[in-house]
């Protein structure tokens, strides 16, 4: 298993700290706790794996040995053992809350993410489901992580990704068109230039301004279609990737992927899951 960038060992060091401070009292009042011991995490939920590479590089920080017993990506169900701590009692108190909250809400949207791309994938087998920023602001790496786990894509990480041209951008510049000249004039051949559309009109004088990618915003299953053989009929639907986005969800994903859309852009995927459920036990050597 690979480490994580320096940063995020960075960021995972200071979750230990906003979570410790000066010391964990509760451990501290228990008096000498350092013997050996050993802490298995159990998935209590059937999930997708995730969070691993995390929980690793905190035992690292830590000073304590683990083993992986199960691997990320893959569907665990109630009861199995999924990773192994050896090393202090205490130091493995300390960090028990840290591991499970970080493996719960990535294991969460990896399921989450795994359900919608089986669902769209059953009527689409080339449609990609992708995330959005729509993360927890200082979580977004382990956010968008857990959505590659599930088989998803995390589409952008920040702004400085790609040109992404939003309703209020073409407010402020005067139209769809001045806005995507204006992205071109400033942006290399290497970025692709994607822009909102509200309606079918602005769909159409997009594809027609030169965007590579077509963001159907709102749209419902029936206007994606429409806009679908709408660009085909003129000639167009060539030239662009079609996205759709906003208010999709598990309940209705079937029926976007079934409109040959190429992209299904969710929110739901890392602002509205359950976290699965996991559990530490410690047992002394």
């Amino acid at each position: 298993m690979k480490e994580p960038p320096a940063k995020i060992v960075e960021k995972l060091q200071e979750f230990l700290d906003e979570d410790i401070r000066s010391g964990d009292i509760t451990t501290n009042a228990m008096g000498v706790l350092s013997p050996e011991a050993s802490a298995t995490i159990f998935a209590k939920s059937r999930a997708v794996l995730a969070g691993m590479e995390e929980a690793a590089a905190i035992a690292k920080l830590t000073d304590l040995e683990y083993e992986l017993l199960e691997s990320e990506g893959d569907w665990v169900s109630p009861g199995d053992p999924v990773m192994k701590f050896k090393g202090k009692a205490r130091t493995l108190l300390m960090v028990e809350r840290i591991c499970l909250n970080i493996i719960q809400r990535m294991s969460g949207i990896a399921t989450k993410t795994n359900r919608m791309v089986t669902a769209a994938r059953d009527e689409n087998p080339d449609v990609i489901v992708a995330a959005t920023r729509k993360t927890t602001p200082g979580f977004r790496y382990f956010e968008k992580r857990a959505v590659t786990l599930g088989g998803g894509d995390p589409h952008r990480y920040a702004l400085d990704d790609m040109v992404l041209i939003k309703n209020n951008h073409i407010t402020a510049i005067g139209g769809v068109t001045k806005a995507i000249e204006a992205a071109k004039q400033y942006v290399s051949f290497s970025k692709k230039i994607s822009c909102e559309a509200r309606n079918l009109d602005e769909a159409l004088e997009a594809a027609h301004a030169g965007a590579d990618i077509i963001l159907l915003d709102n749209f419902s299953p029936e206007d994606v279609a429409k806009a679908h053989s709408t660009l085909k009929k003129e000639k167009l639907r060539s030239r662009v990737l079609l996205e759709t986005s906003g208010g999709i969800n598990e309940s209705n994903v079937k029926e976007y992927a079934k409109t040959d859309i190429d992209i299904i852009s969710s929110g739901s995927l890392t602002h509205s899951y359950d976290a699965s459920d996991f559990n530490m036990i410690l047992s002394l050597d």
